[in-house]
C-alpha cells in the first residue's frame, strides 16, 4: 500500500468562522465549497473543514467529533517566519496555545488553535528542506 495522505477533514462549528482563519489567517485559497464544507488544496493532499454536525452524520458517529490529542503541523523557511505566521493567526480567530520558543530537540516552534481548538504548530526546522512546491524533506 502507498505511503500518503490523501485529505485530513477538521470538524468546525462556524464554516465562516473557520474560512477567515484559514483564508485570511494563513492566506489559503479554497478549492471548492459549499455551506457544509470547505476543501483546500495542500501540497500532495487536500485539506477540509467540515460542519461538525454534517461530519458526525456522515460517519454516523453523532455527539463525538470533538479535537483529539493531536497537532498539525505547518512549517516555514526561516525561524523569524514562526513569531510572524502565529501572531497572523491569532489575529484571525486563533489562539496561541505556545508561544515560540526553542523546543531541546533543536529548531523553534510554537502553538496556535485555530477556532475549532485544532492545534497548529508552526514550526522552523533548520534540518528540513521546503522546496517551491512546498513540499518538505525529512533531515536530521
Amino acid at each position: 500500500m502507498q505511503q500518503q495522505i490523501s485529505v485530513v477533514t477538521l470538524g468546525i462549528a462556524d464554516l465562516s468562522r473557520s474560512r477567515r482563519f484559514y483564508t485570511e489567517g494563513f492566506g489559503w485559497v479554497p478549492v471548492f465549497e459549499n455551506p457544509e464544507i470547505i476543501f483546500y488544496q495542500m501540497n500532495g493532499f487536500v485539506l477540509g473543514t467540515f460542519l461538525k454536525s454534517s461530519l458526525e452524520k456522515d460517519m454516523n458517529r453523532p455527539g463525538l467529533i470533538q479535537p483529539g490529542a493531536f497537532s498539525l503541523a505547518h512549517n516555514v523557511a526561516s525561524r523569524a517566519d514562526v513569531d510572524a505566521v502565529i501572531a497572523r493567526l491569532a489575529d484571525h480567530g486563533g489562539r496561541v496555545l505556545r508561544p515560540a520558543d526553542a523546543p531541546p530537540h533543536g529548531g523553534f516552534r510554537g502553538y496556535v488553535t485555530d477556532p475549532d481548538d485544532h492545534a497548529w504548530e508552526i514550526a522552523w526546522n533548520p534540518a528540513w528542506t521546503i522546496d517551491e512546491n512546498g513540499h518538505i524533506t525529512f533531515g536530521l
